[in-house]
Formats: C-alpha cells, structure tokens, sequence
C-alpha cells in the first residue's frame, strides 16, 4: 500500500507542476518527490491529450472543425497555464536576440515576451492549427487519438533531455533544479515509455512510428543547437522542445497518410 501511496504522490507533484488541475488533497513535496515524478510526463500528456480531444470532439459537433481546434487550443493553454508555451517564448526571445551563453540565458530569465518570441508562438500555433485542421479533414475520427498521442509523446519526448543533455542555468534559483543533470533511470523511462504506448493502444498504426520518430529527431535537432550555443538545457528548452515535438508528431502524421 505504501508503494502505490507513493506512486500516487509521484503523479500528483507532475499534475500539479505541469497542469493547473487541482489536487484535492494535500501531499508532501521534496526534491526527490519531485524528481521521482518525472516518470508521470507522458501520462500528464495523456490526460491533457484526452481532455483536449474531448473538446475537439464536441465543439466540432456543435460549430465546425476550425472552431473545435481553436476552441481545443484555448482550453490547452488554460489547463497548463501556458506552461511549455511560456518556454517556448522565452526560447525564441533568447535565441534570437542574444548572442553568447551569458546574454541568451539573462533574455531567457526576462518575464517579457519580445518580438522574436511573439512571432515564434503566432507562428507555431498557426502551424499546429493548420495541420490538426489537415487530419482532420483527412480522417476526423483517428485525429482525436492523435491529439492525444501527440501530448504524450512530446511530453515524453521532452522529458528524455533531462538524461541526455546537460543542464547549463543557475540550478539554486531554476523551478526545474530537482530535475536536473539526472543519471539514467531505466525504470522511470519504462514508465514514461508505457504511457505512450497506451496512448498508442489508441490508434493501432504502426506507421504512426515514423511520426514518433520525426518528435524525437526534432528533440535531437534542438538538442544539439542548445548545446552549441549554451552547453546545455534549461527548463524553458524543455518547454520549447515539447511543443515542437507535438507540432512535428502531428506533421509527421500527414506525412504517413498522404504517403506512406
């Protein structure tokens, strides 16, 4: 019992840092809690996935596809409090207006959002929207399983950085310190892995493995450019790196129907 109490906790730490879904009873909170909880990602991906498709499914029924997605986008934003989003924007802000370690990583500290970083997030909502708007003209039923496998897996995605890459920012003051420069957990990631692949259970295509794998080359992609540039990772990376994933997983799911 005390196994599954904590598992319990474990889940809880990773929905109340990645979501803004309240957790009805109080829990513990420790930097090994935290850390522990990594191995929830992808399911906090699974279930925001499923809430969004359920949006998807019904505002679709009751206005149109176009305004499913928007409307799906909206209650994204509002159910993780913009969370990787906000990392994103931080990312293309740093990036793009700094040159050398110490300036990218003092613009990513900024709580403004500049104008790289709001043509970068214009842009990519643009590219998210346009392509579940291309499944779903497609085939308006499997795009729902999509959705949710796209959370999953760019959350599961995102997370794997945190063994591969080194984490570069001032760990004492960063919310992502307990996660950082972590040694590899075999276990932790079997359990990541099993949420994908439940989300995968969804939509029985073993093609969708060229979609997963274009997320990953993505990751892999920005990887090496944050190693270049700053060493490393930081937390908005992270954040960058799902939300890229997700678009790619969706863009690599056209690719496979129209194709493949």
């Amino acid at each position: 019992m005390k196994a599954i109490k904590n598992e319990l906790i474990y889940f809880a730490t990773a929905l109340m840092f990645f979501t803004r879904i309240p957790v009805p009873v109080a829990i513990p909170y420790s930097g090994e809690i935290m850390n522990k909880s990594q191995k929830y990602f992808a399911w906090i991906g699974l279930l925001v996935g499923l809430v969004n498709a359920v949006v998807l499914y019904f505002s679709s029924q009751i206005f149109n596809l176009e305004i499913g997605i928007i409307l799906m986008m909206i209650t994204s934003v509002l159910l993780t409090g913009a969370f990787h989003e906000d990392g994103f924007t931080d990312v293309c802000d740093s990036f793009g207006g700094g040159y050398g370690k110490e300036k990218i990583l003092t613009i990513m500290k900024d709580s403004r959002v500049g104008a790289y970083g709001t043509i970068g997030i214009i842009l990519l909502f643009a590219l998210k929207f346009f392509s579940i708007q291309a499944l779903g003209n497609m085939n308006p039923v499997t795009t729902l399983g999509i959705v949710i496998l796209a959370h999953s897996s760019s959350r599961f995605i995102s997370g794997t950085m945190i063994y591969t890459h080194q984490y570069v920012t001032d760990i004492d003051v960063s919310k992502s310190k307990p996660l950082a420069n972590k040694p590899l957990d075999g276990a932790a990631l079997l359990v990541g892995l099993t949420g994908v692949l439940i989300s995968f259970a969804l939509i029985p295509d073993w093609r969708l493995i060229f979609a997963f794998a274009l997320a990953y080359l993505g990751k892999i992609c920005m990887g090496w450019y944050f190693k270049k540039h700053i060493g490393g990772y930081t937390g908005d990376c992270l954040g960058s790196v799902q939300q890229v994933s997700e678009v790619l997983f969706y863009l690599g799911t056209m690719i496979v129907w129209k194709f493949i």
